[in-house]
């Protein structure tokens, strides 16, 4: 089990590399094209990976998992997903500016709380 939620919480920072960067590469007035949908790919891989290590806590006996910080996670990951969507379809900096404000108040949130 240690393995897998290694494994996935691998994979949660590496969607998180993702949004921010595609962010970045986005509002800098960068022209790559792809940004948009990296920032998609990336948020969905987050919230797959994050349900993922939820679930592996949750069959492990011995951790208590705080389930309002998971919910609030979780609200503002479909939020940063959301803005991902509008933004594959609409390209602009501001829609990615909302996705990456999101995917660090997610960081915000998984620290301090």
């Amino acid at each position: 089990m240690d393995i897998l939620f290694s494994f996935l919480l691998f994979l949660h920072f590496i969607g998180l590399a993702g949004i921010i960067g595609g962010f970045l590469t986005q509002t800098l007035g960068s022209s790559a094209p792809k940004a948009p949908k990296v920032i998609l790919h990336s948020s969905l891989l987050q919230l797959v990976s994050g349900l993922g290590l939820v679930a592996i806590l949750e069959m492990d006996g011995g951790v208590e998992v705080d389930h309002m910080k998971i919910v609030a996670k979780t609200v503002v990951m479909v939020g940063v997903l959301v803005a991902a969507i509008m933004n594959t379809r609409n390209p602009g900096p501001r829609v990615a500016a909302v996705a990456g404000a999101l995917a660090v108040l997610n960081i915000g949130i998984a620290v301090f709380v």
